[in-house]
């Protein structure tokens, strides 16, 4: 038997008890984000000796026990775990759990349920997340003409040759394969006459390379997974479920990742999810800013549950902002559905079609910022817009947008293309074939991420991460367009593969693991129940929103904005530091005084990555892609280089770093950099 199996594990949700994670980090800038040297042995097993391994290892887990336990306190309270249907019990066991439904996680879960049981949990029904709003497409090579090195040439340049370039082999190379498990998988993509896939171009692109579903790309894709999972008898959907921390057993000589704690939104119940693999496919963090295209539930929470329990996250600062999305504020012809909505996103594709960008004077303005004009990266077009909109308003000019226009265009061709944003605009008394749409940029999509080595493992282990969650190292410091739902589809095969690995090789050992955090989670219900008097939780304390944290959200988002916008400068960035750890301080009060619900849940993830975002861009000396210091103007070789925030043990003794680099929690000259996480 192993030293872990004879080892007493601890077991500890990843919140802040004594237990757990102290949130402390430590800062790294060296190797690249992803690494490959974890990568688990290659997947080379086939199916059936896979699936006897599994076997024998539900067979141990079916072996007789008790079907009711009952476990008393001194509180008199009784908590009932039950091996049945009893939808009071406190802890649950998967072979996969995916946290997040979107293009990542849904691909994953397709793939593992020919080897296992997955759960899906999605603390929203399952179709809300950024995939379902996704314009553009998918960028594959697939035109004879085009190449995987000419996709990854143009993936370095968006990205500021930041990108590591083994993930970027791998993504380009794999684009097809991607695009043709989606088609498997039921995506109905636009089609020319011929039958061939129609290829868009967007900014960044020197090819015709993007696949879509007219504008509604995601949507499409989104509909296609959801269906296909629901039809699998081994995907198990757990709808407005959320994730509040991960499950981490630590003994002697490991820390392991072994599921999440859940709450169930119907009753604010505790339900501690057990499995042999974790996946974080939870998306990014958008309600970070005032305005972003990212639906509500984009509130970081993969990147914070990561950091508490003390992952590695990787280049934070890089936040792109989407150069057009509909300014719908004061002086717009363009109206409100409703007050508090989200940033209506104009696709990359509306530019790369032969969309042109017109400032308040009605002059054509890319020429000034870059050659390549619309079709220069976002970053370019982002911080061209910012200054246009600057340089107005110190001549005393009232303008707070830009302007693009397709009205050149054929109008058919138009609508034939962009049926779902000229319906959109329609609605909101736009006509996009005749009049000029007023557009500013707005935080769209977090470039950094819990940093993964090229199989989706982070560097905890048992726990891997996908999508706008992960930073793979892809997208250095810009995304390029349509990337993203590509690397999305690559990852999440390479996820499943090792994560099938892991299953044969460890689904013994974890017996234990598993048994001391149904124990934990057991005891920790009776703590709970005894706190709130022996009632569960209901439905209506757990989803309100709260008038403090509602405040407290605007503040972080004011912080955030103000400090990590698209130009930034250090002191700003300096004082937001600190105004976020006593945000974070008052929230952490607030909860304990108030009580928890998931709008406190979600902020304390907000504050969490953004103190994150915060934290790299402050170490960053230059300015690279997405990250504009105008204390640091220009790029400097030697900051050409991942930011990384590396989860520390508690004595504060650096992780092993990526292969090639310094260790993780030692600079270049070995100093180690401590980044405080207050423990909570």
């Amino acid at each position: 038997m192993s030293a872990m199996a004879n080892a007493v594990p601890i077991v500890a949700m990843a919140r802040g008890s004594p237990a757990a994670c102290s949130g402390r980090c430590v800062s790294v800038r060296g190797s690249p984000a992803a690494c490959s040297s974890r990568a688990a042995t290659s997947f080379r097993r086939n199916a059936a000796a896979v699936g006897r391994v599994v076997n024998r290892a539900r067979a141990r887990r079916r072996s007789p026990i008790p079907p009711v336990a009952v476990i008393e306190n001194p509180a008199g309270v009784t908590v009932t775990e039950s091996a049945g249907k009893d939808d009071r019990k406190s802890s649950l066991r998967v072979d996969f759990l995916v946290i997040g439904s979107g293009i990542s996680g849904l691909s994953y879960a397709l793939e593992a349920a020919e080897f296992g049981k997955v759960a899906v949990v999605t603390k929203d029904v399952a179709y809300e997340g950024s995939t379902h709003y996704a314009q553009g497409g998918i960028s594959a090579v697939i035109d004879p003409n085009d190449t995987a090195e000419e996709h990854a040439r143009d993936t370095q340049i968006a990205g500021d040759f930041l990108c590591d370039q083994a993930a970027v082999d791998v993504v380009c190379a794999e684009g097809k394969d991607a695009v043709d498990k989606l088609v498997a998988f039921g995506c109905e993509f636009t089609r020319r006459a011929c039958g061939s896939l129609h290829l868009a171009r967007e900014g960044g692109h020197s090819k015709h390379r993007i696949v879509h579903a007219a504008d509604m790309t995601g949507k499409e894709i989104e509909r296609a997974l959801l269906e296909s999972a629901r039809a699998h008898p081994n995907v198990t959907f757990y709808e407005h479920h959320a994730a509040r921390d991960l499950v981490v057993s630590e003994t002697l000589d490991r820390r392991r990742c072994v599921g999440a704690e859940v709450i169930r939104r119907s009753d604010g119940a505790a339900v501690t999810f057990l499995a042999c693999c974790t996946l974080l496919a939870c998306g990014g963090a958008g309600q970070l800013f005032p305005s972003t295209t990212n639906p509500s539930v984009s509130t970081g929470d993969g990147v914070a549950m990561a950091v508490r329990a003390r992952a590695d996250v990787a280049n934070m600062e890089f936040y792109q902002f989407h150069p057009t999305s509909l300014y719908t504020g004061p002086g717009s012809v363009a109206a409100k559905k409703k007050p508090n909505e989200n940033a209506f996103l104009v696709t990359e594709a509306v530019r790369g079609h032969g969309g042109r960008l017109f400032n308040h004077a009605g002059e054509r303005f890319m020429s000034r910022y870059d050659d390549r004009l619309e079709l220069a990266p976002r970053d370019v077009v982002a911080r061209a817009i910012d200054c246009e909109i600057k340089s107005a308003a110190e001549a005393g000019i009232e303008a707070r947008c830009v302007y693009l226009d397709v009205s050149h265009l054929p109008a058919d061709d138009v609508l034939e293309h962009f049926p779902g944003i000229a319906a959109e605009l329609k609605e909101r008394g736009l006509d996009m074939t005749s009049d000029r749409i007023p557009v500013v940029p707005a935080a769209h999509y977090l470039c950094g991420g819990v940093r993964t080595d090229l199989d989706g493992q982070t560097f905890l282990d048992g726990l891997f991460a996908c999508g706008e969650t992960a930073c793979t190292g892809l997208h250095g410091a810009n995304r390029l367009a349509s990337n993203s739902l590509l690397e999305a589809v690559v990852f999440a095969n390479r996820a499943f593969r090792a994560s099938v690995d892991r299953l044969a090789n460890d689904a013994a050992s974890l017996e234990p693991l598993f048994a001391a955090a149904e124990e934990a989670a057991a005891v920790e219900e009776i703590r709970r129940m005894a706190v709130s008097g022996g009632t569960k939780g209901n439905a209506l304390e757990y989803d309100a929103r709260p008038e403090w944290a509602g405040v407290m959200r605007q503040e972080v988002q004011r912080v955030m904005w103000s400090a990590a916008g698209i130009v930034r400068d250090s002191d700003t960035l300096a004082r937001a530091e600190e105004e976020l750890e006593g945000l974070l301080a008052r929230c952490d009060e607030e909860t304990r005084t108030r009580g928890e619900c998931l709008y406190s849940q979600e902020l304390r993830n907000l504050i969490t990555v953004g103190l994150t975002v915060i934290k790299c861009a402050g170490m960053r000396k230059e300015s690279r892609g997405l990250h504009y210091n105008v204390d640091y103007p220009e790029r400097v070789e030697s900051e050409r280089q991942p930011t990384v925030l590396a989860g520390i043990d508690k004595d504060c003794k650096g992780e092993t770093g990526a292969s090639g680099g310094p260790a993780a929690g030692e600079d270049e000259k070995g100093e180690v950099k401590k980044v405080s996480f207050t423990p909570r």
